[in-house]
């Protein structure tokens, strides 16, 4: 996406933050492929930046799209449904790697899901200690899910790393609704993106965000218009290279086959691909149906 003409331009940083636990590398199969799971489509940001690192790496996209949104749904909810899906499609696909490219299903399910599946784990977590060494006012935003911006692992993030700094969340209704359209070419909705401005910019301090961390996969691909709405002079930072990066750490080594195309999965009962399919295309899933 274009950069808006800012004094002070924003930008994209994507460090990484994900989980540190450290796996070593495992023999696989060479036909074997990473999984990328998401509530929806977001995860494709994830997927973008793997390209550029392991082109060569097979690849199965998995979309909960009968589970979306996340973020408005429970602990308990999230946990069992994200260690459900994500057992059944390891036995069924037997992947090399599962990356959980989903903030919600991260900060909540990610130790269950370590503790169910027998194959390293990535999981994606706010980038609040690359923001607190980027801010130079000391005070960041942190846009994510309802379910995110409550989590108590935020809480330690913010603890951590960024001692001494402001950390203002909002649980943004409506945002990933809003990246979901943008993806399928349809009009976005841009009023769910003036009020999580607006509601960040009008809690003390809000007027001083000059790094607003973009704390969903799906937030990304609403950076064009994110811009927009805080004006000059916020940098925007999220962890889809980080991740990209992790995966490549834990596999490396590892020989590559692609035995058959990439393709992407959904959940639910509608039409496949519908309107994703130039966006899918796109990211390299020229394939894809139903689990």
């Amino acid at each position: 996406m274009s950069p808006m003409p800012h004094a002070l331009p924003a930008t994209s940083v994507a460090p990484a933050s994900v989980d540190p636990t450290s796996v070593e590398p495992i023999s696989v199969e060479r036909g074997a492929p990473i999984l990328l799971f998401d509530s929806g489509v977001g995860g494709l940001t994830v997927l973008g930046e793997l390209r550029k690192i392991l082109p060569q790496a097979p690849v199965i996209y998995a979309a909960d799209m009968a589970g979306l949104p996340y973020g408005t749904k429970s602990e308990a909810q999230v946990t069992a449904r994200v260690a459900g899906l994500l057992g059944r499609m390891t036995e069924r696909f037997a992947p090399r790697l599962v990356c959980i490219a989903c903030n919600t299903a991260s900060t909540i399910a990610l130790g269950m899901v370590r503790e169910v599946l027998e194959v390293p784990v990535v999981g994606t977590v706010p980038a609040i200690k690359p923001a607190a060494a980027m801010t130079r006012t000391g005070v960041i935003g942190l846009l994510g899910t309802q379910a995110t911006v409550r989590q108590a692992y935020v809480d330690r993030l913010e603890q951590e790393f960024a001692p001494g700094k402001r950390l203002l969340r909002y649980g943004g209704p409506g945002l990933v609704e809003a990246a979901e359209a943008k993806l399928r070419g349809e009009p976005v909705d841009l009023s769910a993106i003036v009020r999580a401005a607006e509601a960040l910019r009008a809690m003390p301090g809000g007027e001083d965000i000059d790094t607003l961390v973009l704390a969903c996969t799906h937030f990304p691909l609403l950076e064009e218009e994110l811009a927009q709405a805080f004006g000059p002079g916020v940098r925007f930072i999220h962890g889809a290279a980080g991740i990209a990066r992790r995966i490549a750490q834990l596999t490396e080594g590892q020989e590559y086959a692609r035995q058959q195309p990439d393709r992407a999965l959904f959940t639910g009962s509608g039409e496949f691909p519908g309107a994703y399919g130039d966006a899918l295309a796109r990211y390299g899933l020229p394939e894809g149906g139903r689990f």
